[in-house]
């Protein structure tokens, strides 16, 4: 697909040009990005906002993914692009995906179309020129049906018919019956036989006949209508036998193969069928049972024992353990306890209160207060994704279709070149034009077509059913090449939960009142290492009186400064305080970092008061998870992190981690990723999604942990580890790896028997008969081959 541009307003106030420092690090943030070829800036005018102008590739990366992008970099945008996910019935198979993109294109404000043999449209398009309801209509147009997403269908239409979606399979089999019949009464009489024959051709040749008769209709042009020309051309040489048999093994390979693709279609639809279509409202004491969709955020739901959870919410009532194995791919239940405040932000509450739609409560009886609506749970938002996922090219099929454009206009030629043999050879021109419809069958790339489509799907359901969210071909190739991860260090590789573990009061002060100025202003802080103080502060303090802190002003990586009462408190790092002419002071820190502790030094106003450590632990399966990524082929793993060096190096020790970096800024984080990258080639960055937003755009692949309970980490990484837990990393990596090499076995046994095929029958060795036979035996060995990762399990 060619590359595209578009024009996203800025919402900064008095932006003046590219210059602006707010702007340049929106652009350094992002240029460079995988799919983003170039970003500057349009000034605005006294009409107009001033604009971001983004180069990116559509193959790449979506244009939703670049609008979070810029918000995640910090820019304000107004929203004048859109898209728009389909789920549709009609399409037979993947080549017809490429027609149905080409058609939607040269629709006005349709700025890219990804389209998947599974049944996914998604659209992008400029909104000032073109609405949903309008590119609805385009898409049926194109005789796609849209899936209603209230309620299930109890038909197909995919293909019409008394037989629903087996109609094409039946035909085939009718096709082959009367061949059969034909064949033998060819013994008999002429005429019974040569009926049977037409026959077959009806049956066997009704899809494609009718998909070749749309496609130029539409002026497109499709691999089927020369598999029917050979058919028809096999005929008026008399072979009908020949002919028949073509259309019977091409039809009957296209059934299988539909059959093979519905099996990993629906191990994606069974995502869909995780939660209930209904719900035990409890309303004034009283229960009813609802649709789903007539939840509102705030509504209590009851859910009996060992039943599915219907939606995202907040336990305010019961306590027990939820099998959150369908959305996180934990193997083991988790405990869920009522929460004190039920009314707090869902997003912020620890992971023992919260539930996600889809999740198997245990024994108990739990009530459940809603905090997010059917259409964004998180469930909800896994199948959108997944669906999306499936419509994102690869790098091998891209390159794929770009090989057939070139490849299938040689074909033509070559094909209409042997129809001219007989004038260079001595022959009779039914035997040359004989010859040119077997190698058109033989060079047909339809295996081709299928094999990194078929993989790509496989692997993306197979993902998701283990908790783990691959946005697509490009980072499930990427992430079987890595050979270096790059790991922030809090709530990654550590639990993410700090505890003050040393208080040591300076000049006087005594440890309650070092406490009590400390949990003052680290409570206007939402930092973790600020709320991890405050909490185990105020258990030590007891019910000792806080005084109140106002004026908080952050110091970016560095710590804080307040105003309590007359004085100013400022609590920070050393790098705060540098330089720092107090030996006693720098040897005490020093040997808490040297412990693995994050240090505060506490200072009212021109006095140092304390010093505080905190320390947060690794996480239990942390050293497992590193080991098993080294023996996947993972050599380099780094670890970027905010805190000291000595931390870093205190955590990396116990957990395997190869080089670690402390002293890192958000920035520098991006820096480091960019050095590593130029020394490794490829590597990965394994974060949050939300601090670590940045460096996980420069790296080749952004691997979110823990994303079912963050919504911005959901949105923004390439690949997201829905269990915050690292086990799930080498799983992806192990799947990864076998995809690429069942893509590549796909491309050589496609690749392999066109290059055995085309010179056998140029050379008259094999007829139309063994070339179709080989040539639909390959695409279903490609898309079988593609199906065993379906079945893939770690080793």
């Amino acid at each position: 697909m060619e590359k595209l541009k578009i024009n996203i307003d800025l919402v900064l106030p008095d932006v003046p040009d590219e210059k602006d420092a707010c702007v340049q690090r929106i652009i350094t943030t992002l240029e460079g990005r995988p799919g983003i070829e170039k970003i500057h800036v349009i000034p605005g005018t006294a009409n107009t906002r001033p604009q971001l102008c983004f180069h990116y590739n559509p193959d790449v990366i979506t244009l939703a993914h670049v609008q979070k992008m810029a918000e995640q970099a910090g820019a304000g945008i107004t929203r004048r692009y859109g898209h728009l996910l389909l789920e549709v019935e009609g399409i037979r198979h993947q080549r017809q995906t490429r027609l149905i993109e080409t058609s939607l294109l040269r629709n006005k404000g349709i700025l890219s179309a990804a389209v998947s043999a599974a049944g996914s449209v998604m659209i992008e398009y400029d909104n000032e020129i073109t609405s949903e309801e309008k590119i609805e209509a385009l898409v049926k147009k194109e005789g796609l049906q849209i899936k209603a997403h209230e309620h299930k269908h109890d038909h197909d239409h995919a293909h019409g018919g008394i037989f629903g979606k087996n109609t094409e399979l039946v035909f085939s089999l009718l096709c082959g019956a009367l061949l059969g019949a034909g064949y033998g009464l060819s013994y008999v009489a002429d005429l019974p036989a040569l009926l049977c024959y037409i026959a077959a051709y009806f049956f066997g040749g009704f899809f494609t006949a009718k998909e070749a008769f749309e496609t130029i209709r539409k002026g497109g042009f499709e691999i089927d209508f020369l598999m029917l020309a050979a058919a028809v051309g096999a005929a008026i040489l008399g072979s009908w036998a020949e002919g028949a048999l073509l259309l019977f093994l091409f039809s009957l390979g296209h059934a299988l193969e539909h059959f093979a693709m519905e099996k990993a279609r629906k191990s994606i639809a069974a995502l869909t069928d995780l939660a209930p279509k209904t719900a035990l409202l409890k309303t004034g004491g009283q229960t009813q049972e609802v649709p789903l969709e007539k939840l509102r955020k705030g509504d209590v739901i009851v859910v009996r024992p060992h039943t599915k959870i219907a939606a995202d919410g907040i336990v305010v009532s019961g306590s027990g353990s939820v099998n959150q194995a369908p959305i996180t791919g934990e193997s083991m239940p988790v405990d869920k306890v009522a929460a004190a405040n039920p009314d707090a932000d869902a997003a912020q509450m620890d992971a023992k209160h919260r539930v996600f739609a889809g999740t198997i409560n245990g024994n108990e009886l739990l009530e459940i207060k809603v905090s997010k609506e059917a259409a964004d749970s998180t469930l909800a938002r896994l199948v959108k994704m997944v669906n999306e996922a499936q419509t994102q090219k690869s790098p091998t099929q891209q390159f794929t279709d770009r090989f057939e454009r070139y490849f299938v206009p040689a074909v033509l030629i070559l094909v209409a070149l042997l129809c001219f043999a007989f004038v260079v050879i001595d022959e009779p021109f039914s035997r040359s034009f004989y010859r040119a419809m077997a190698v058109l069958v033989a060079a047909s790339p339809c295996a081709l077509a299928i094999s990194t489509p078929s993989a790509v799907l496989s692997g993306v359901a197979r993902a998701a059913r283990a908790g783990v969210l691959i946005k697509g071909g490009r980072p499930l190739e990427d992430l079987g090449t890595l050979t270096a991860l790059a790991f922030d260090k809090t709530g990654t590789l550590t639990e993410g939960k700090p505890k003050l573990t040393h208080i040591v009061p300076l000049a006087g002060t005594d440890e309650t009142e070092l406490l009590k100025t400390l949990v003052a202003v680290e409570a206007l802080s939402d930092h973790p290492l600020a709320k991890a103080i405050v909490r185990d502060g105020l258990e030590k303090l007891g019910n000792t009186p806080i005084p109140q802190a106002q004026n908080m002003e952050a110091v970016l990586g560095k710590g804080i400064k307040a105003t309590l009462g007359s004085s100013i408190i400022v609590a920070g790092n050393m790098a705060l305080f540098a330089p720092l002419d107090n030996a006693e002071i720098t040897t005490a820190v020093q040997q808490l970092e040297a412990a693995g502790n994050t240090t505060m030094l506490i200072r009212k106003d021109k006095q140092f008061i304390g010093i505080i450590a905190v320390m947060d632990t690794p996480r239990k399966e942390a050293k497992e998870a590193l080991q098993k990524l080294q023996q996947t082929g993972i050599q380099k793993m780094i670890m970027l992190t905010g805190d000291n060096q000595q931390v870093a190096e205190a955590i990396a020790a116990q957990t395997g981690i190869t080089e670690a970096r402390g002293n890192l800024l958000p920035e520098q984080k991006v820096e480091a990723i960019q050095q590593l990258a130029a020394r490794e080639n490829k590597v990965a960055m394994v974060g949050d999604g939300v601090n670590d937003a940045p460096a996980m755009a420069k790296s080749t692949v952004g691997i979110a942990m823990g994303a079912a309970g963050s919504d911005v980490a959901l949105e923004t990484a390439d690949i997201a580890l829905m269990g915050d837990q690292l086990t799930l990393l080498p799983f992806a990596i192990g799947l990864s790896r076998q995809a690429r090499r069942i893509i590549k076995q796909n491309l050589v046994i496609s690749l392999g028997m066109v290059a055995l095929l085309v010179p056998l029958t140029i050379f008259g060795v094999a007829s139309i008969g063994p070339a179709v036979m080989a040539h639909e035996g390959s695409t279903l060995v490609v898309v079988f081959n593609a199906l065993r990762l379906l079945a893939y399990k770690e080793r």
